[in-house]
């Protein structure tokens, strides 16, 4: 994960240039916009001023601080033992988002595949199985949820990688 806080190439690095950009920090567990902005996680506020000065038109975004907790409590009522209060991860962040941007979304590798690698992201080359199987953020859990809402077939899963999710605009939910 690049993180705008210490890695001086975002500012600079064209990666950046190109679609819609959005930071977030793990904060508090629910803590409120001006405790949070005080005492963030990271100190991000200055390089994403900075970014915005370099780049106005740019979309750039700060998902605010509750998120991630309240999608953890959605992981935490759906699953039968108790997880760890750590923040879900920013594929699974990621997910959500597009959940509620789109009528549907296909997601490659989330759930691996007979393809499983230790490769934790597709723009760099940094191996670690724990990237897969979970250690800090609660992937096993954050796992389990994708493959109870996928819409494909385990054949879709286990041969491309591919899970295909509904949107939220999509969902019924009640009786």
């Amino acid at each position: 994960m690049m993180l705008v806080t210490t890695e001086a190439g975002f500012l600079k690095d064209s990666l950046y240039n190109e679609g819609i950009l959005i930071v977030w920090d793990p904060s508090i567990y629910h803590s409120d916009i001006p405790k949070w902005y005080r005492n963030p996680d990271y100190s991000f506020f200055n390089n994403f001023k900075s970014y915005r000065k370099l780049h106005p038109d740019q979309p750039f975004y700060i998902l605010k601080p509750q998120m991630p907790w309240e999608l953890w409590d959605i992981i935490q009522e759906i699953s039968s033992e108790q997880i760890q209060p750590n923040p879900p991860s920013s594929g699974m962040l990621g997910i959500v988002i597009m959940m509620s941007l789109c009528d549907q979304v296909d997601i490659y590798e989330f759930l691996p595949s007979k393809r499983k690698t230790d490769v934790c992201y597709y723009y760099q080359k940094y191996f670690d199985s724990a990237c897969t199987m979970g250690a800090y953020h609660p992937l096993l859990f954050e796992k389990n949820m994708v493959k109870h809402l996928n819409l494909g077939t385990d054949e879709d899963i286990y041969l491309l990688g591919k899970a295909t999710l509904p949107g939220f605009r999509t969902i019924r939910c009640g009786a």
